[in-house]
């Protein structure tokens, strides 16, 4: 998921714009533009912001608006430093070794849930959240399995993971692939025929673990040793005709042709197909969300026990709430927002495309990721370590 990086220091940054005023810009793709209020408006606001006028976010590559960070800063004199990251494993690291030095982070609902337990974030002020009646009560249901009462967290995206394609590549290498199957990646006598066009997998241990189970007809959220092996057999029957394992680079490769398969996620998906369309060079992507079901998941914005600017943090989710900015930001990274209010702005062809809002007959056959135990986490990381090195 990518749109140009408000800071490029620190690489691109998913994408969203906003707009407190509803102005949209008649231009194509182009977001709403806010003005920042007079001076006087904001010292109106006591306490609310930090006396640092500063807010370090770390969130997933590719995955805000391209006037969003911009915008925010315009309006509250707080200035953004934004840096991105792949992976959920790379946030906890950070997150349990302590001291990050950040403000705002993105984990997934599933590993924001243990993280949570070991006390890593602190309990939102809900006084301080004055949009936090736009979100979806449904959603905030789904999500307080994994954070009682909503106590630390606000849903910022949800989304599916799925398998993105090279339609005209696929066609003439297998008229007839399965492509409405994990079998297509997770069959060696498929994965093998896509070998030289190139196949990705994310590198997201969780995830392709419950997609496996799911594949196999085990329960996607089993914490049997056994299963477990399972899943790692089925993952060394392919690995010879896997090209990459990551979780990024994979919207570029589909984009510019240079894969032909990756499992990845629906919005990055998305952006790669718009990519490609607006590259003009005649490369088709495609998504599929496999009829054997896949899992649903929720990236969540959380503030740090240790957090040095909570108040900015605070505003900035606030902020992030404004329906036409979760709008703005659903329209450029092509991925559900959770926020009710929001609906009326984004644009029809995201709305209505069922890629991105699946109907009701699939959302059914959609798993949330549950929080795993210590222990089977250890085992999951072993086994996802010999898959990444084939051995």
């Amino acid at each position: 998921m990518y749109v140009c990086s408000p800071l490029p220091p620190t690489g691109a940054a998913r994408l969203a714009c906003l707009g407190f005023a509803a102005i949209l810009l008649a231009a194509c793709g182009k977001e709403a533009e806010v003005a920042a209020p007079p001076a006087a408006a904001v010292a109106a606001a006591p306490g609310a912001t930090d006396a640092e006028k500063v807010l370090n976010v770390y969130n997933w590559s590719d995955y805000i608006a391209s006037e969003t960070v911009k915008n925010f800063e315009a309006r509250y004199g707080i200035k953004v430093n934004y840096d991105v990251f792949d992976a959920n494993e790379v946030v906890e690291t950070k997150l349990l070794a302590g001291n990050t030095g950040y403000d705002l982070v993105m984990p997934s609902a599933q590993f924001m849930e243990r993280q949570i337990k070991a006390g890593v974030f602190q309990k939102l002020d809900k006084a301080l959240l004055t949009n936090l009646g736009n979100m979806d009560p449904s959603i905030m249901q789904r999500v307080a399995l994994h954070d009682p009462n909503n106590a630390h967290a606000i849903p910022y995206m949800w989304g599916t993971d799925g398998i993105g394609y090279n339609v005209d590549q696929i066609k003439q290498i297998m008229p007839d692939a399965p492509l409405d199957s994990w079998a297509l990646v997770l069959d060696p006598k498929y994965a093998a025929k896509f070998k030289d066009c190139g196949i990705s997998i994310l590198d997201a241990a969780s995830d392709i673990r419950s997609i496996v189970l799911i594949y196999l007809g085990k329960d996607p959220n089993s914490q049997d040793p056994e299963d477990l092996k399972l899943v790692e057999e089925q993952l060394m029957k392919i690995r010879p005709y896997v090209r990459k394992i990551n979780s990024s680079q994979y919207i570029e490769d589909l984009a510019n042709g240079e894969l032909c398969i990756a499992v990845g996620y629906s919005g990055d998906v998305l952006q790669a197909r718009d990519r490609a369309r607006e590259a003009g060079k005649g490369v088709k992507v495609a998504y599929s969300l496999p009829k054997e079901g896949s899992i649903i998941w929720f990236d969540m914005m959380v503030i740090p026990a240790d957090a040095k600017h909570p108040r900015n943090a605070h505003l900035f989710i606030d902020y992030l709430m404004q329906p036409q900015v979760a709008a703005n930001n659903s329209n450029a990274v092509h991925y559900p927002n959770g926020n009710l209010a929001s609906e009326q702005f984004i644009n029809p062809e995201v709305k209505n495309d069922p890629s991105v809002f699946p109907s009701a007959e699939v959302k059914a056959k959609l798993s949330p990721e549950l929080a795993v135990g210590d222990d089977y986490n250890r085992l999951l990381t072993r086994s996802w370590t010999r898959f990444q090195t084939g051995q």
